[in-house]
C-alpha cells in the first residue's frame, strides 16, 4: 500500500454557483492542503490540583494550496465575488479520496474564512492559499 498524495481527490461544491462537485487540480509543488489539530477537550485546572475537562465542539479549520495557473482558482475567485456582491455567506461541501489509505473524507457545512485574492510575483508566481473552517470532517471507507 502506497501513502502517495499524488492520487488524492478533492472535490468542493456549492449548491448555488457549483451545485455538481468540481474536482479541485493544480495544487502547489510541495503542499495540497493541510488541515489544522482540533482541541476538542476544554481542560481547567483547580486551584487546588484538581483537573477537570469537558468536550466542546470546534470547527475544523483546513488550507488549500494551488498553483498560480491553476484552474481550480476560479472556484475560490468564483464564490469570493459571489460572497462580496451578496453580503452574504455561500455554504460549502467537499470530500476527500485518499486511495492509498483506502479513506475518504466527508467535509460537512464549511465557509470560505481565508483567501488570497492574487498570487505573489517573486521568481515565478507563488500559489495561492485557502482557507475553508467545516463543521464537521469524518472518515468514511472508501
Amino acid at each position: 500500500m502506497s501513502i502517495t498524495s499524488a492520487n488524492a481527490v478533492l472535490t468542493l461544491s456549492q449548491p448555488i454557483l457549483f451545485p455538481t462537485p468540481v474536482q479541485i487540480q493544480g495544487f502547489a509543488v510541495d503542499d495540497i492542503y493541510d488541515m489544522d489539530e482540533v482541541k476538542s477537550v476544554e481542560t481547567l485546572m483547580g486551584v487546588d490540583g484538581v483537573l477537570s475537562a469537558g468536550f466542546v465542539f470546534r470547527e475544523r479549520v483546513q488550507h488549500i494550496m494551488l498553483q498560480a495557473d491553476s484552474a481550480s482558482n476560479d472556484f475560490f475567485d468564483t464564490v469570493n465575488m459571489q460572497q462580496e456582491a451578496a453580503l452574504d455567506v455561500y455554504q460549502l461541501s467537499g470530500q476527500i479520496q485518499l486511495p492509498g489509505i483506502a479513506t475518504k473524507f466527508n467535509q460537512i457545512k464549511g465557509f470560505l474564512t481565508g483567501y488570497k485574492p492574487m498570487p505573489d510575483a517573486k521568481r515565478t508566481l507563488t500559489p495561492r492559499r485557502y482557507e475553508i473552517t467545516w463543521e464537521k470532517v469524518f472518515p468514511a471507507p472508501a
